[in-house]
């Protein structure tokens, strides 16, 4: 039996277009410092782990989702996509304190290679 998470299309496009919609409103959410260094991994899967299950607006604003990868100094675009979280068959994030449906270009502070 897999570790993956049951796919359930038509919730997670639901979830999706909730989660595109409260990007594009302009949900301010806590983009930086990125999360580069364990200390502040670990702090910020901590306050993920703190906040209710169903609490869509406190991950994305905890994690730091954009609606487009984010560029930092060194040049490297982070996307979704790209992410090790990612899976791209289905489009989510499998980190275990998000578990969202998710579009390949956005991002979030919690990306790795």
């Amino acid at each position: 039996m897999s570790d993956e998470p049951m796919p359930n299309s038509a919730e997670d496009s639901r979830l999706r277009q909730e989660i595109g919609e409260l990007l594009h409103a302009g949900l301010t959410t806590e983009v930086e410092p990125r999360a580069y260094e364990f200390e502040l991994i670990q702090r910020i899967v901590a306050e993920l782990q703190d906040l209710p299950r169903s609490d869509l607006r406190g991950k994305l604003v905890k994690a730091g989702f954009t609606a487009e990868p984010y560029r930092g100094d060194e040049g490297i675009e982070e996307a979704c996509e790209t992410c090790m979280y990612y899976l791209s068959q289905r489009r989510f994030c499998q980190l275990p304190e998000l578990m969202l449906p998710v579009e390949p270009n956005w991002s979030c502070r919690l990306w790795r290679i």
